[in-house]
């Protein structure tokens, strides 16, 4: 029985970097990271239970690469971990194209970096994905960062965002935008857990200009906008404007749109042009993206579509950092 979903389209790719690194096989490299006392699979379950088991042993192997290359820091990890997501992208397929693997694991690194203050998952309240990567982030990154990383949500919606934060435990504050002034007033903060959780931020914008205000706020520097039910009218035109007003302020930002890839549409043009179309939400994304990820930010299924691995582009950072955290710390025990 095969190990994971689309095996015999993958496993070719995934040989080769096997014996690049001198493992016989998958089996072998989910023993070699257990030895360190790592449960990658269970790391990767806990971040999305329905991811699908190619997810679970992408990570394995880009854990296990990791550790075959000596290496002790997360934030290092964290981007070593995108080769093994890499080797698991479906040759010649939108993500393999994109190198989205190794882009994943590049965002997962900056996260770890102290000169990243503030992590945003814009908009995507209309589905829980942005809350399962943002409570794997809220968990683990901090074990490791003098600087603590400040983590928000940012969507459309005051009452997703109540409803979001009182599910899963966060800080949900309620705004108010001043259209005279162009002010932000904060009506309301409620916490709805003590522990780490507790520190992750839940906004509801009414629209775009009240959602580039919450990211001027919180000084966000890295985001990565969710492909949800209205990313014409929200994330998208959130993170161009933004982007373009921290450039005049001189300030960095980087920007990553997750979702697109063939078949992702919302007009019957786009349709019309079968494979030979981005899609709305792709073509948007490029508008002001500095890394271009494919498929769902949310739907498994909808990633392994673009031949990345089946699981939501938003937990997938949460389990990058969740993943290289760990390693960092069983590493450290080894070493007392």
């Amino acid at each position: 029985m095969a190990l994971f979903e689309g095996y015999e389209r993958r496993i070719d790719k995934i040989e080769k970097v096997l014996k690049e690194y001198d493992f016989e096989s998958l089996e072998e490299t989910r023993k070699y990271v257990e030895e360190h006392g790592v449960d990658v699979y269970n790391i990767v379950t806990e971040t999305q239970p329905i991811a699908f088991e190619n997810a679970k042993w992408a990570y394995i192997l880009g854990a296990a690469i990791a550790l075959k290359k000596g290496l002790t820091q997360a934030s290092d990890i964290a981007a070593v971990l995108g080769e093994g997501i890499q080797a698991f992208c479906i040759p010649g397929s939108v993500a393999d194209q994109r190198k989205v693997g190794i882009g994943h694991g590049n965002l997962a690194a900056r996260l770890l970096h102290e000169d990243t203050n503030c992590f945003a998952f814009l908009a995507g309240h209309e589905s829980f994905a942005a809350a399962e990567g943002a409570i794997k982030i809220a968990l683990s990154a901090n074990k490791v960062r003098t600087n603590p990383l400040r983590v928000i949500l940012n969507g459309l919606g005051k009452d997703a965002a109540y409803l979001i934060s009182r599910i899963n435990g966060f800080t949900y504050v309620k705004t108010q935008y001043d259209y005279e002034t162009g002010d932000l007033n904060i009506l309301e903060e409620r916490r709805f857990s003590k522990g780490p959780r507790g520190t992750v931020k839940c906004y509801g914008a009414d629209d775009v200009r009240e959602g580039v205000s919450i990211m001027h706020l919180e000084d966000v520097d890295v985001s990565i906008t969710g492909n949800s039910t209205n990313p014409t009218r929200f994330q998208h035109p959130v993170a161009g404007t933004y982007k373009k007003e921290r450039l005049e302020e001189g300030k960095k930002y980087f920007s990553v749109a997750s979702g697109g890839g063939t078949g992702r549409t919302l007009h019957p043009d786009n349709v019309g042009a079968g494979p030979a179309s981005y899609g709305m939400t792709d073509t948007m994304g490029r508008m002001h993206s500095d890394a271009q990820f494919a498929g769902s930010s949310s739907v498994p299924a909808h990633v392994e579509m673009m031949g990345l691995i089946g699981m939501g582009n938003n937990p997938m950072v949460g389990a990058s950092v969740a993943v290289a955290v760990a390693l960092q710390e069983a590493l450290s025990a080894e070493l007392v």
